[in-house]
This record gives structure tokens, sequence and C-alpha cells, in this order.
């Protein structure tokens, strides 16, 4: 294939970037991005090579990194090797079927294939070697071919025994990790000693092992899983040669070597697909890190005929778990209008899979925010997502920018906007708005939204059906819709009398609304669901919340100055005053929001982040039925501030000002 000059340069800055994070990774054991976000970049190197130059570099096919200079290096007697990885179940069923072919170039034709599944441990490879049952020495993977001498420090591991239960020589590898528990500890001690905080257990697993002064390393309290037997030799000992990867393991665990207690014999790719997905979804309770599955044939002599290739064994892989952090590319950069004509910047990626789903937008929240990333069209970035949480740019890398990038210019009109397209920057906030709020475009944004599950719930009734409406010139407003006779919707594209009587049905069931929906569909500024439920909890009726003051609603819980600023616009709002006089003819509103009495009672409490346990609408229901309020807002007023995964602004506001912080854990004891 032609190697085309842009292929070219965008190959060599990639490949100097793969080279350094492993040299940060390896070597440093000090990653400037995350292992998922290395992987992504790893597998763009291969895929780019294998494309451009019909072969793999030395550098992607690296297995580790060169030996540090302060270690002794030793040439280890097996060569190490690290595994290839699969993403997801096609790629593993491509992977056996690839095997299969290889076997069968080897006479083992039509074989019936068993697999040995094991948690892929997030640690340091450890190389042991025992002679007459007594550990002679203990090395580092480094990189393969030769390792770092770290017997020293690998003697201060608890669960490494110094002799073995019978007088065998043997060569086993495992992983050193350490627990999540002690992984806290230690960076607590760090920043006690106003040193740098590890980035994750693995890093400060590898920089304990890698001590000179084996007591840091001891003070450490690093643990060690050994999965696996280079050579053996039973000596005097009335031990059998291990013909299958299980038994390696029974054998291992009979010397008195500490194995994972949750491998697992598969007999097809159906079982192993099971014992991923089982843990999958409960790898997080664990105590060490996994970041997937190591699968291996169990069969011996299969695994001796598989052989390798240049950098890891045909007979076994690593099956990931679905990175939350990957690479990808932006395409382009536009501006999103909402319903209440805040204008949000959308990233367009090149689509890619992470956390299980494929992304192809990302939010980049305002313009402070693309200036201090300096987020430009044509970046590779890095780009996060985990359960429910939107997706983000968290970073751009910068070596694989292209050379004519230019900076992302904030425009000074948006088309949606209406009008003249103007927008302004909202005081006192990083957002832009459009300058003009009753153009056609943000109407019909805060139709949909009134319509939709948030707000009045018309089940059936979408954008397509509110768009078909109005240019009918059947409505003109959200009140119309209850004005609608089944026979007038005949004239709409493609509907017949059973979707006309079905969008009556839906209209009609909408006419009994909870006060909590309706201050929802009126679109007001910053009042979402929460602010909706907090303001018919304190105001009984609609007609309250149009006369309320400033002042009694700055004084209720988790509503501030700028949501009473926000109602007290849409008080002098003619329009919407109007609008909403039309509705009351229509609606039977009543207020669901009762105040409980309970332990919690008076407690006011923020969600922030993923929470494992607990959806947060889940744990904010828990809390209401026990007396408290829940808000989206952090102020001297919240009580606690219940902070999961991923947590963002809210959690540094409540550090800032002073607001008690709680775990999911130790929230779930509060409520037990």
């Amino acid at each position: 294939m032609k190697k085309e000059p842009k292929d070219s340069e965008y190959l060599d800055k990639l490949r100097k970037l793969v080279a350094f994070h492993q040299n940060k990774y390896h070597t440093e054991d000090n990653p400037e991005i995350s292992d998922q976000a290395y992987d992504a970049l790893l597998r763009e190197l291969v895929d780019l090579e294998q494309k451009i130059e019909g072969k793999v570099s030395v550098i992607s096919s690296a297995v580790g990194s060169s030996p540090s200079v302060a270690f002794a290096k030793v040439k280890h007697r097996v060569p190490q090797w690290s595994f290839d990885n699969v993403f997801d179940y096609l790629e593993l069923q491509a992977w056996e079927q690839k095997l299969k072919r290889q076997l069968a170039r080897e006479g083992f034709v039509d074989i019936a294939l068993n697999y040995v599944a094991e948690h892929k441990i997030d640690g340091l490879k450890l190389v042991m070697e025992y002679r007459d049952g007594i550990l002679f020495r203990a090395l580092t993977r480094g990189d393969g071919e030769i390792g770092e001498d770290v017997t020293h420090s690998a003697k201060t591991i608890k669960s490494l025994p110094q002799k073995l239960q019978s007088k065998v020589n043997l060569i086993c590898v495992g992983e050193v990790w350490m627990g999540k528990t002690e992984f806290e500890k230690l960076n607590e001690i760090q920043k006690q000693n106003g040193d740098e905080a590890f980035a994750n257990p693995r890093n400060a697993a590898a920089g304990s092992l890698r001590q000179l002064d084996p007591e840091v390393t001891k003070m450490r309290n690093l643990s060690l899983f050994v999965y696996d037997i280079d050579v053996f030799e039973a000596q005097q000992a009335l031990l059998a040669v291990p013909t299958s990867q299980f038994e390696e393991l029974n054998l291992l665990k009979k010397l008195g070597l500490p194995i994972n207690p949750h491998s697992q014999k598969c007999r097809s790719l159906g079982e192993l697909e099971n014992y991923y997905q089982k843990w999958k979804n409960k790898y997080e309770e664990l105590p060490y890190g996994v970041d997937g599955v190591v699968i291996k044939t169990d069969d011996i002599k299969v695994q001796k005929a598989a052989g390798y290739t240049a950098k890891s064994p045909r007979f076994g892989i690593a099956y990931k778990f679905p990175a939350v952090e990957t690479t990808t590319v932006i395409e382009a950069i536009d501006l999103q209008v909402g319903r209440t004509g805040v204008v949000t910047p959308v990233a367009h990626l090149r689509a890619v899979v992470v956390d299980g789903s494929t992304v192809t937008r990302a939010t980049l929240h305002n313009e402070d925010q693309i200036k201090r990333l300096d987020i430009r069209v044509g970046d590779t970035i890095v780009l996060r997502k985990a359960g429910d949480v939107i997706p983000e740019v968290v970073s751009v890398i910068k070596e694989l920018r292209p050379t004519k990038s230019k900076a992302y210019i904030f425009p000074e009109t948006v088309a949606a906007c209406g009008g003249d397209g103007k927008i302004e920057r909202i005081p006192g906030t990083a957002a832009y708005r459009c300058v003009h709020l009753d153009s056609e475009f943000l109407n019909r944004q805060k139709m949909y939204y009134f319509v939709s599950k948030n707000a009045l719930n018309m089940d059936g009734i979408g954008p397509k059906i509110i768009d078909a409406l109005l240019d009918k010139e059947l409505i003109s407003d959200v009140a119309d819709l209850f004005t609608l006779k089944s026979e007038e919707l005949l004239v709409l594209p493609g509907f017949k009398q059973k979707a006309a009587d079905n969008v009556i049905e839906a209209i009609e069931k909408a006419r009994k609304v909870s006060l909590t929906r309706l201050i929802v569909g009126l679109s007001i500024d910053n009042v979402g669901e929460e602010t909706a439920r907090l303001l018919a909890g304190n105001l009984s009726k609609i007609n309250d919340l149009r006369q309320v003051k400033l002042e009694d609603l700055v004084n209720i819980a988790g509503v501030g100055e700028v949501v009473a600023d926000n109602i007290r616009t849409w008080q002098n709002d003619k329009k919407a005053q109007a609008l909403l006089d039309k509705l009351l003819l229509q609606l039977d509103i009543n207020n669901d929001v009762v105040k409980s009495e309970g332990i919690l009672s008076g407690q006011t409490f923020v969600f922030t982040g993923t929470m494992k346990a607990l959806t947060r609408s889940q744990a904010g229901e828990v809390v209401r039925k026990a007396g408290a309020t829940v808000t989206n807002t952090v102020s001297k007023k919240t009580s606690y501030v219940v902070v999961g995964e991923e947590a963002g602004s809210k959690a540094k506001e409540a550090v800032r000002i002073g607001v008690k912080i709680l775990n999911e854990e130790q929230f779930l004891n509060l409520i037990a």
C-alpha cells in the first residue's frame, strides 16, 4: 500500500508517543495517562503500522521496558510475555478461530478446547525461582528477556513463602499487587509527608517493589497471587508434572504459594463469557484491582503446540473490561441550543466504544473549558464515560495535533437562536445564551420538553408530532394540545384513526398532573425536577409560585439566588403568564409532595457522581421518605453531600464551604 505523507507523519508521532508512555509506565512507574487511554493509543498504532507498513514495530510489540540501572540485571531462564487483548465477545470468537487454525497446522484438528479463566490482576509481574524449595531469586519482567533483581524487596511480601512445602526446583510467575485499603493508607502518608500521591494501586505496587530499601517495601504491605509455572523439577518430592493449567494452579497451592481463589475451568466460549460478565459487574467489590479476565487453554500440550508470537502466547488472551477512558478524534465542534436558550458547545467524534457503548458526541461544557484544554478540530483527545455520566473530554494529546490546526473561536451568533442569532455571556457564569429567547426554534424546544417524560409525560407524543401539529397550524402553544379532536389529527402525515385516538388518549391522561411535573414543564431557567419538587413542597399551589416573593424563595433550602432571580423573571414574563392562564383552564393539578417526618427530617442532601448500590434517584427517594430534602445545589444550608465515583464540582464546593461529605458506604450506614 502506498504510504501517504500525512499518514506517515501521524504514524511517526504516534510511535514516539507510545514509546514515551511505555517508559513512563514500565520504567518510571509514573504514568501520565490512564491504562485504558494507553491501550487505545497502542491499538491505533498497531492498526496503522499494519495498514501502512504491513508489520508491527519494536515499539508496538514491546513486552515491557529496559530494566533500571539501579538494579542488577538478570537474564530470564524462560522468556516473559504479555498477553494480547480483546475487548468484546466478537473479538474473543475471532481469537479462538485464529487459535484453532494455528492448532490445525500443528496437527490438532477439530479439537475441543477447554479453558481456564482468571482475574487479570492490575499489578506488577514477578518471576520467582526456588531451588530445593528455598526462594533463590525474584525478578521483574523487564523487557521480557532481562529482568531486575528485586529479591531483597520481594522477600518482605508476607504472602510470598521463603520456603516451599516440598524441596522442588521451581520457576513460577505471579502478580504483585497493593490492596485498595493499603493504597489509601499509603497516599494519606504521602500527603502528610508532602510527597506526591500515587496515581493508582498498580503504580503504588510497582514503585514499592522496586525500592532499594526493603524496609520501605515492607511498610507498604504488598500482596501476591501466583498463576503460572515456567519450570518444575520434582526432585525427590512425589509430585507429578502438571499436564493442564488448572493442575498448575493446584500444584502451586499445594506448594504453599498464594493463588487467586476465583479461577474457573470453562468448556466453551459461552462459559467464558458468563465468567466475564459475572466479574465485569462486580470486580469493583474486590479488594484488589482487576481490569479484565485472562483466558488460557487448559491442556499444556495444546499450549505448547500453539506457541508464541513475538510478543504474546497464542494460547491465551486478556479479555479486558469496558474502558471508561479511551482516545478518539474531534471531527467537528458545533453549538447546541437548549430550550432555555443556553448555548452548549458539542464535539462530534470519530465513533468509539467506551464503557460498553458507541459514542459519537461529547459535551465541551463552555467556552472556558475549550480554552482551558485548548480543544481544536482534528485533535486526538482522551474521552471519559462511566455509567450514566455524559461523555466528556478529559485532555488533548497535543503530540498528535495536526500541523495546521487552529484554535476554536466561539462565534458571536448562532442560527438556532433565531432573529439576528446573537448570543451573550450569562453574567457570573461561563455559559452563553441567546439574546432573544422567543425564536421559533426555542419555542419548539420548550414544547418538546413539555410533553416529555420529565414533564407532563404524554406517552407517544414527541418532537415529530409536535412539529407536524405546528406545521399544520393545529396548535400554536402547548395549551392548544388539550383542545384537539381526533378527527383534526387525520390530516397529519401517515396518521390513521388509531394513531389519532392514541394521541388524544395520551393528552387526556396528562390533564391530571402533579404540581412538580407542571413546574418542570414550564421551562423556567435552572428549575429541573429536584428544584420543582422543592418548590412544590414549600408552595402548595401553582398560583403561589406566581406570587411568591424573592426573599421567601431564597429562604427555601436548595433554592439559591440564581434560581430565585429566574423565577422572578418568569413571574414578570407576560407571555409565560398568559400561557399558564390557558393551561389552568385545561389541567387538574394535584400537589404530589407530602413532607414526611422521619429520622432525617430537616436534613438537606446533595448527590454527585455515580453510586454502585443505588442510583442517585433511588438514593434521593430513600432520604425523602425519611423526611429529608434533596437539592442540586451545594450551599451552607446543605447537611450532606454524598459523593460517588466521578464526582465533580459539587464535591469541591462542599470542601470549600465546609459541608460534610459522605462516601457511598458512609451514606448507606446512615440510612441503614
